[in-house]
């Protein structure tokens, strides 16, 4: 009987493969077809029995040393179907099948101490008549009524070790050749047929609940079954041809893709702008590859310099290579070691940790921590006791993914550095910030054209909708400017760029989107940009960094934001938010990464706000991703790309 039940089974399964890889695709005919009122198919289900109660008694000659009280078992389903829906809503249904209820009851130990285990194969032909309710008149649907099963097989394996060892297969005694129970369930109808299709196909996966009442399959003892049926359907009907004066009534109008076009004009446009910036510090010195030298890149003084040399003077810095993005910024980075010299120097009782990796093991990693710990023992004269050193084969925050592999050359890149770490309050962030985050630099410095002073464009939608999107700005001489194609949501465009050498201007928008398929869109919308004659307030910005873990949250710097920043926006404010990503990984997913960490930021703030009693602040908040023309930073070194998972934040305080 048992090797009866695996034929059955395995012909089940083939079922339900088939099932899965059924036709997707059928010939289109050239009228429009209803969607049947019946429908008839197959069905392939696992059924996952629960058995619980009690089972000993076996039959008359067989009865268990210890009694079983608990089993579990996959059992298969296959079988033939019926669907009646006369409407969008209600129908009803009908299902005909073989069903198993199989189980592999837990071992249990008798007085001797031996080990007693029973399979149980119980089969039944079964019927299944259900209401069938659509509540959304779509292709989810609900369904629950009675089930009647007829008994087919009740086997058992029983074996028990020990000596005298136990194994007898046979069949139960008592077992009820009818039962009735029922069973509740959902399903969703997925169409694979064109709307010209005479026969209709519908693929459905369901998943239903056989409740342990009826399912007693014994007059005897307490045992009893309950059931989770995880499966799918394949349905076919034949629709009724629609006259073509009902098509047409139902039709709707061609509609192109729904997108939402938006003009943020900025409040002034100053062509350069006095920002005060708390920039900053990373905790991480990078090396090149095969090399165990500090990297020229870094700025590295004598003893006499580092004698004279203090982190306030770098408030001011101006790099002697102005070209490229934020090279201010990135100088005063350069200068990491001497920013930590100095503060060890100024803070005799502080230490450090030097955490070197580099891929080519922990030898090789201590010796990159040891180039910069020499570094700051022989030019600043910090105590060689005050810094250790340790070495890994990856950092503890690799840029690594396990199954990544894009961007490796990038990765490896920036898996090859020292990172700092420290316990001690005079070289820590004073506030929030994960606890290896080095206290923060003041710069002071003139930003050409501020992000404040660019008009955003937003096309909600476009990376989903449309395959690229221009703009056209008219002016009221008719002269036109044309910008893109783009293929983010948002795009940002200097308002001096726009302007040319006029100071103010006022432009007529319209937004020109082209789909996948050779459709287009238009939307319009207006622009007013004005150069203030007088000086800008001054802006001040912040910057919280992430590590290459997306799973890093802005939550980590919740008492930064609320206890330092929140406290410097004064009323009738305007808070800037932009989050960015470097160049790693896919730009879709980096776009939304960074749009919501700038979120959660906004969340905080606005909290912190309220709690102040601060109002008329208004927010707006951008998600750029790696957009390199709106990038902070380039992307062609590690460190650029470290400053370039970030969100900043800008308070700019109106006249």
């Amino acid at each position: 009987m048992f090797k009866f039940h695996t034929y059955v089974r395995w012909g089940v399964l083939t079922l339900l493969l088939a099932l899965i890889g059924g036709p997707t695709t059928l010939l289109a005919q050239e009228r429009v077809h209803s969607a049947p009122t019946w429908w008839f198919g197959l069905a392939g289900a696992a059924d996952f029995n629960y058995h619980r109660g009690t089972t000993q008694v076996l039959n008359a000659s067989v009865k268990t040393p210890a009694p079983f009280h608990r089993g579990y078992g996959v059992g298969y389903y296959a079988g033939i179907l019926a669907e009646y829906r006369p409407g969008p809503v209600w129908g009803a249904m009908l299902n005909v099948g073989y069903d198993d209820r199989e189980g592999i009851y837990d071992t249990v130990t008798d007085a001797c101490g031996c080990a007693g285990n029973l399979k149980t194969s119980l089969t039944y032909i079964t019927i299944a008549p259900s209401l069938r309710v659509a509540p959304f008149s779509s292709g989810f649907h609900l369904f629950a009524g009675p089930r009647l099963g007829f008994n087919l097989s009740d086997d058992f394996r029983f074996k028990r070790d020990g000596k005298p060892g136990i194994k007898v297969e046979g069949e139960y005694s008592d077992i009820r050749s009818t039962i009735i129970s029922g069973e509740v369930g959902a399903g969703y109808d997925i169409n694979l047929s064109s709307a010209t299709s005479s026969t209709k196909v519908s693929f459905s996966p369901f998943v239903s609940f056989h409740p342990y009442f009826g399912q007693d399959p014994r007059s005897i003892e307490t045992w009893n079954i309950t059931t989770l049926r995880v499966g799918a359907a394949i349905k076919f009907g034949r629709g009724k041809v629609v006259p073509v004066a009902e098509v047409l009534a139902v039709l709707p109008p061609l509609v192109l893709p729904d997108v939402v076009f938006t003009v943020r004009a900025p409040l002034s446009v100053p062509v350069t702008k006095r920002v005060r910036e708390t920039f900053p510090l990373g905790n991480y010195v990078f090396f090149d590859a095969g090399s165990q030298r500090i990297p020229d890149r870094y700025v590295r003084l004598s003893v006499a310099q580092a004698t004279d040399f203090r982190e306030s003077q770098l408030q001011d810095v101006t790099p002697e290579n102005l070209d490229g993005r934020s090279a201010r910024q990135m100088a005063v980075y350069s200068n990491v070691l001497n920013i930590l010299g100095d503060r060890m120097r100024s803070n005799p009782g502080a230490s450090v940790t030097l955490v070197g990796a580099s891929g080519r093991g922990a030898t090789d990693g201590t010796a990159l921590a040891e180039s910069a710990k020499q570094y700051l023992v022989d030019v600043f004269g910090v105590d060689a006791g005050s810094i250790a050193t340790t070495g890994r084969v990856q950092p503890v925050v690799s840029s690594d993914q396990p199954g990544s592999t894009s961007d490796q050359a990038m990765r490896r890149a920036e898996n090859r550095r020292v990172d700092i770490e420290s316990t001690s309050p005079a070289l820590l962030s004073q506030v929030g910030g994960p606890p290896n985050m080095l206290r923060p630099v003041l710069i002071i410095s003139e930003q050409q054209d501020p992000l404040d002073s660019h008009a955003i464009f937003t096309v909600n939608g476009a990376d989903e909708l449309l395959a690229s999107w221009t703009l056209e700005l008219t002016d009221p001489q008719l002269r036109v400017q044309t910008f893109g194609p783009f293929t983010q949501d948002v795009e940002a465009i200097p308002a001096a760029t726009i302007l040319g050498n006029n100071t103010q201007g006022s432009f007529d928008v319209v937004m020109l989107g082209t789909t996948n398929n050779g459709a287009t869109t238009r939307k319009v919308g207006t622009l007013q940009l004005v150069v203030p004659a007088a000086a800008e307030p001054e802006v001040l910005r912040f910057s919280v960094l992430f590590a290459f873990d997306s799973s890093t949250s802005v939550e980590k710097y919740n008492t930064f934001l609320t206890d330092v920043v929140a406290p410097l926006v004064p009323a009738g404010s305007n808070v800037i938010i932009r989050g960015h990503t470097d160049s790693v990984g896919d730009a879709a997913y980096n776009h939304t990464l960074a749009y919501e960490r700038a979120l959660h930021a906004e969340r905080i703030l606005k909290a912190a706000l309220a709690s102040a009693g601060t109002r008329r602040v208004t927010f707006e908040t951008f998600g750029f991703g790696e957009d390199p023309v709106l990038a902070p930073f380039e992307n062609t070194r590690p460190e650029q790309r470290f400053y370039n998972r970030t969100v900043i934040i800008d308070v700019v305080q109106q006249r």
